[in-house]
């Protein structure tokens, strides 16, 4: 008997394996535009994925407002198709909620199974509503042959990929329903800590693939000679084209090397001061003023949330030719009132020092958040030692508070150092002028002036996609030489 419940929780198991594995591809074909259930004609965008169609009927139909408004076909088809998208995703959702709650005990299981059983019914009868509005516009069920030629409705394929796996998934669930030992009404829902805490983590996981990772498919513009408005094709393919003119072409390397040069150097800057909030955190912990404290603290994060356009309108109240410095010298003398003031904003004097002092200014109170934090966190017994001792204040700090912070200020560091490719682009952008263009072009504002402003998308990806690849050996780099130089390692 033992042996029997043994096999039974074995296959149990191993099926539970497969259905979790469905589910998880399931739930990221929805984000891929390859297969949409919802693409019934060739006007439909091939561009937006299943989720895309279920959360926006404008991105559905963008394509199709000519159609509409020229009444050749019934906007009741795409509603239609809409609708199955809706109830597609929907079911997708309790799949996955499914298969989060088998993870559970017994009891845990058989509701998250009946979640999975009817999000499977809730896809299959979505994707049933697809392929039917498919037909309809085809006019097989009632529609208009007409208009056929018209829309060039399109056999949705991926109603048969998603339907094939919502009816595994169906299946496969009926079966470990029928496996699973009954439970008692006393039986509470219950979850290990470890599957509790993976389940907690999974949302930020799902976020970082959202917007990480799945814009990563967009690299494959990088192969084709693509132009915006056009599609991807075999015969716009190049290989490895924009790779070697990115730099065989003389006017394109001579820029490369010159951003890279303004991207390293303000990196430098940041990386050389990033024991500023660190120290800035130790002196404001310092204070014993609590009004006093807050107010300080407040008074530096705010910034943070200021967006650049208003950073750079407050710089241009200061720094223009008619700006507050200009104003004030002349109305104690040392400009004549007459005289034209200096446009100190504009100049390509020391801008790096200048956009990293702006960088400094706005983002030195948020990031010793994590420092103040950190400090909270020190035994205090260790300071009421160092007291007992005859410690000073700056000795506390020096041999409690700075080595308690150290292994964040490391963490810190290392990343730091692995995004050193990474400036942003805002700042950069609003301060961009015809003066200063030599010096303040960083990788970022330059993939975004080469794909956005001057329509080479192609380029543009080749060099982000170096960008990521070298931030990536950055980083595991600096970890391995923090494992070497500390025994400590990040990654």
């Amino acid at each position: 008997m033992k042996e029997e419940r043994t096999e039974k929780k074995g296959l149990v198991s191993g099926l539970y394996g497969i259905q979790r594995a469905i589910t998880i591809l399931v739930i990221a074909m929805a984000f891929f535009p390859v297969a949409n259930p919802a693409k019934i004609c060739e006007l439909v965008s091939g561009k937006i994925s299943l989720f895309t169609s279920a959360v926006s009927y404008t991105a559905l139909t963008d394509d199709l407002a000519r159609a509409f408004r020229m009444n050749w076909v019934s906007e009741t088809y795409f509603i239609i198709a809409y609708i199955g998208a809706v109830v597609a995703v929907l079911g997708i959702v309790a799949t996955g909620a499914g298969a989060c709650m088998s993870l559970g005990n017994a009891r845990l299981q058989r509701l998250g199974l009946k979640f999975t059983i009817l999000g499977a019914l809730s896809e299959i009868a979505g994707y049933a509503v697809c392929f039917v509005s498919y037909i309809m516009l085809n006019g097989e069920v009632g529609g208009e042959t007409r208009l056929v030629k018209k829309l060039g409705p399109e056999m949705p394929i991926g109603v048969f990929v998603f339907g094939a796996l919502a009816l595994i998934v169906l299946l496969l669930s009926l079966v470990i329903m029928s496996k699973l030992p009954k439970v008692t009404a006393d039986m509470r829902y219950e979850m290990d800590s470890k599957y509790k805490l993976f389940l907690m983590f999974l949302p930020f996981a799902f976020m970082a693939f959202l917007f990480c990772y799945l814009p990563l498919y967009g690299w494959r513009y990088a192969f084709f000679d693509y132009k915006p408005g056009g599609t991807l094709s075999m015969k716009n393919f190049v290989g490895i084209k924009w790779f070697a003119y990115l730099f065989e072409n003389e006017a394109t390397r001579t820029d490369l090397i010159s951003v890279i040069r303004n991207t390293l150097g303000i990196s430098a800057l940041n990386i050389v001061t990033q024991w500023l909030p660190m120290i800035f955190a130790v002196f404001l912990c310092e204070v014993r003023n609590m009004k006093f404290r807050r107010f300080v603290q407040a008074f530096t994060t705010i910034p943070n949330f200021i967006s650049w356009v208003l950073v750079y309108a407050v710089a241009l109240s200061i720094f223009s030719t008619d700006g507050f410095i200009n104003t004030f010298a002349k109305e104690v003398g040392i400009l004549a009132e007459n005289a034209k003031g200096k446009n100190y904003l504009m100049g390509d004097n020391h801008t790096w020092i200048k956009m990293w002092a702006w960088g400094t200014w706005k983002g030195v109170g948020w990031s010793a958040i994590i420092y103040i934090a950190g400090i909270s966190g020190i035994d205090q017994s260790l300071y009421e030692a160092a007291t007992v001792d005859g410690a000073g204040r700056f000795q506390k700090i020096w041999h409690i508070t700075l080595p308690g912070l150290l292994p964040t200020f490391f963490v810190l560091l290392l990343m730091a150092i692995s995004g050193m490719l990474n400036n942003g682009l805002d700042q950069y952008l609003v301060f961009y002028n015809a003066e200063n263009r030599e010096h303040i072009r960083v990788l970022d504002l330059y993939v975004y002036q080469i794909g956005i402003e001057d329509g080479s998308l192609p380029l543009s990806t080749v060099v982000g996609m170096f960008k990521s690849v070298i931030s990536v050996i950055l980083l595991f780099s600096a970890n391995a030489l923090s494992k070497a130089l500390r025994g400590e390692s990040i990654v």
